[in-house]
């Protein structure tokens, strides 16, 4: 069963010191030596080919057309044949932002079709409620605890498509709005725990914790299902998922810790996919009720966020995974809030993960030479890229 190791698992480096701006002054906060991008004339046409050259290497080295489903590693060495659904979801997100690349993303959409219909073999109907799996269902696979982010990442997907193609709109959205239930379902209801109230991460029975990313990602869903149906229900119990995060996560330096256990203990890591998530809340509950106070919260994160992240390079010490989630916010939050700061810290990492990870005889990104190669890791790597090559006239798609 898949546990809190595996979830987490990455691989650490130490670097030297270097590393980007936070442009956006918030007072108090010490700035970050100035971004180190590469010129961004033609930018989007380099990215594209980089997204799609890592796209490749994907298809080549995980991807079984037999089957339609992916390697959790190249090369496998685990116990289970195919990925649990959380690397599969990032594959699909890859695949999908690929698809948005101007020109060439076109190309892509068959392939997107062919992982939306993968992703149905992990959805799990005999439960209340429904729900998607850990692992493939039965005959396939054994099947497997839900996890509440797991389901919110694959909503988040749902959303991203309806934006980008409208493919099936009205399943989409009926889709959705049966994982919000899901998370709402989440809920801890029992007041006498510490810090009351949160999404837990999970289902299963071997951790009780809540986390700023059960509970983020779900406002963000809800939030979006209130931006198209006007209904109270999903505004009303995003603002609370949101708001239980701003009052029982936020570190003294302003962003945002982990989880919370039923013995109030909290795990204070600032991983960045944490703060990417609450920016892009705020941003949407900005969008939602029209308050200032989300957008200056969501502004302020992204710039304490960047600068923090910038220090010693600590992007090098977190996996991509969660700095592709980080971005895409970061991209969605320049909407409403424009700052150059925000694309070149995309632009500095993604160029020199390249210079430093990608294996050029393979295209796979091996981040400290890692062997075998995570599904994962290459997904967010292909995400980014195809990301940056994105017209920014489209960066409201993204979820």
């Amino acid at each position: 069963m898949e546990n809190l190791v595996r979830r987490h698992a990455f691989t650490r480096r130490a670097v030297l010191v270097g590393g980007l701006a936070a442009a956006t002054a918030v007072p108090g906060l010490a700035m970050a030596p100035e971004a180190r991008a590469e010129p961004s004339v033609g930018g989007r046409g380099r990215y594209a080919e980089r997204a799609e050259a890592s796209y490749a290497a994907l298809q080549r080295y995980f991807y079984n057309p037999a089957t339609s489903f992916y390697l959790e590693e190249y090369p496998n060495t685990g116990d289970n044949p195919w990925s649990y659904v959380w690397p599969f979801s990032q594959a699909l997100l890859a695949t999908q932002a690929v698809t948005g690349i101007p020109e060439v993303g076109r190309g892509y959409r068959a392939d997107l079709a062919d992982r939306y219909t993968a992703l149905e073999a992990y959805w799990n109907s005999a439960t209340t409620p429904p729900g998607y799996d850990s692992y493939l269902r039965p005959p396939l696979g054994q099947g497997g605890d839900k996890f509440y982010d797991d389901n919110e990442w694959i909503g988040l997907a749902f959303l991203q498509r309806h934006y980008l193609h409208r493919d099936g709109a009205a399943a989409d959205l009926r889709r959705v709005a049966e994982i919000f239930d899901l998370v709402v379902f989440g809920w801890d209801t029992d007041p006498s725990h510490p810090c009351p109230g949160g999404v837990f991460w999970t289902q299963a029975p071997w951790s009780k914790d809540r986390n700023t990313v059960s509970n983020a990602p779900g406002a963000q869903v809800g939030l979006h299902l209130y931006l198209a149906t006007r209904r109270p229900y999903y505004l009303e119990w995003s603002a609370r998922m949101y708001d239980w995060v701003r009052t029982n996560m936020v570190a003294p330096n302003g962003l945002y810790w982990d989880h919370v256990d039923l013995a109030g203990t909290i795990n204070k890591t600032q991983w960045s996919y944490n703060q990417g998530v609450m920016i892009g809340a705020g941003a949407l509950l900005y969008q939602a009720t029209g308050q200032q106070r989300y957008l200056a919260e969501a502004r302020e994160t992204a710039a304490r966020a960047l600068a923090y992240y910038a220090e010693n390079e600590r992007y090098f010490v977190q996996p991509a995974r969660f700095h592709a989630i980080f971005f895409a916010n970061l991209l969605r939050l320049s909407t409403l809030a424009p700052d150059p700061a925000y694309r070149a810290a995309m632009e500095w990492y993604a160029d020199e993960s390249r210079r430093r990870f990608r294996d050029p005889a393979t295209g796979l990104y091996r981040f400290a030479g890692a062997n075998p190669v995570t599904l994962l890791e290459q997904s967010a790597m292909i995400r980014i890229e195809a990301m940056l090559a994105w017209h920014p006239r489209d960066y409201p798609r993204l979820t």
